[in-house]
């Protein structure tokens, strides 16, 4: 591995430009990582959250999710901690137990994040969720007897659905 010097272009409030190289990506500042959550309720539906994302310009199908670390009296949470606040924030339900199941880069030819993912389990609603004032989030409960042909009929909507979403039904698979 070649490593040469980076210098950083610019620096924003939730990300820095760097160039390493002829490279060019985003670094993630004042967090240590993203954690994104595969949830299903005891109905075996899966929770999945739709909002508005400015890079895209676009309506997002995705796991519920969040940076870890990045709210000023958070940076110290475990990466556990913060999924499930992000959980709660987003889809109202709380999990008695979080579980990692695989950690790796987000989108690695343009960021540094590493994402981790979790499996909660025990859910129970406890709240509207939504997230916080200005994510605008849906919090759809999808059966997983019909996930596929809804995704299906969201895209051919003009929604994107995050690739992730896959890696999530993945892993519920694994453990039937």
């Amino acid at each position: 591995m070649n490593q040469t010097t980076q210098t950083t272009l610019h620096t924003g409030k939730f990300l820095s430009l760097v160039k390493e190289g002829h490279w060019e990506f985003a670094d993630r500042v004042n967090a240590t990582g993203a954690a994104l959550i595969v949830a299903v309720t005891q109905e075996n539906k899966m929770l999945l959250v739709e909002q508005y994302r400015i890079p895209v310009h676009a309506r997002t199908i995705e796991l519920p999710a969040g940076i870890i670390g990045d709210e000023p009296d958070s940076t110290n949470e475990t990466h556990a901690e913060a999924a499930r606040r992000e959980l709660l924030e987003e889809t109202g339900y709380d999990a008695k137990q979080i579980e990692p199941l695989t950690t790796g880069p987000a989108c690695s030819g343009i960021t540094s994040e590493r994402v981790t993912l979790f499996r909660a389990l025990g859910l129970s609603r406890v709240g509207e969720g939504g997230g916080v004032a200005h994510e605008d989030i849906i919090v759809h409960e999808i059966s997983l007897a019909e996930i596929i042909p809804w995704l299906e009929a969201k895209a051919r909507t003009g929604v994107l659905i995050d690739p992730k979403v896959f890696a999530g039904l993945f892993f519920i698979n694994q453990n039937k």
